[in-house]
């Protein structure tokens, strides 16, 4: 995956790739860690790298959750699974043309931002095309951990693609070696 050795942290998608994926979720009692989610975060925190969680919430601008429900299963997610050094919600919807928004690379460049790294410093583990493509045009490496839901298409395009969290974090781990 490059072998430059400069990696720094790793982030992660929300809903699909550290936590089961419950649509529009605003219930912190709903919040179910994906099996390999803390290992793999384990694995990341020990070997002294940051860690991000970066994701879309576009219920906020449908009306379907609040920002507050948002920050509550963020808040959840952070008591099972964390500490997360950082954290980057984008509320808007897909027609909002926010920079955001992924596969916009804006939460990436502001967590990055927020860390005081480069985004080539940064991966991003997803479980999405959208995913990959926001860390693409950040300049980031990435990893696709497919599920259910995602599209054949987007596995084929995808340069990385892992067989689980662990593993996705491994690919990582060890292209800095």
């Amino acid at each position: 995956m490059g072998g430059t050795g400069t990696l720094k942290a790793v982030f992660f998608d929300r809903d699909g790739t550290l936590v089961v994926d419950v649509p529009y979720n605003g219930d912190p009692a709903l919040v179910q860690p994906v099996d390999a989610a803390q290992p793999a975060l384990d694995r990341v925190r020990s070997s002294g790298l940051a860690t991000g969680v970066l994701s879309n919430q576009s219920g906020v601008a449908r009306g379907m959750l609040t920002l507050e429900q948002v920050r509550a299963v963020n808040d959840r997610i952070d008591a099972l699974l964390g500490p997360f050094d950082v954290w980057e919600v984008c509320p808007h919807g897909p027609d909002e043309g926010c920079k955001c928004r992924k596969p916009s690379p804006g939460m990436i460049l502001n967590a990055c931002k927020r860390l005081g790294i480069q985004p080539s410093e940064a991966a991003l583990i997803g479980d999405i095309g959208a995913d990959i493509e926001a860390a693409t045009a950040a300049g980031s490496p990435a990893v696709l951990v497919p599920t259910a839901q995602t599209r054949a298409e987007e596995v084929s395009a995808a340069r990385v693609v892992a067989r689980d969290l662990e593993h996705a974090v491994a690919l990582l781990l060890e292209s800095r070696e």
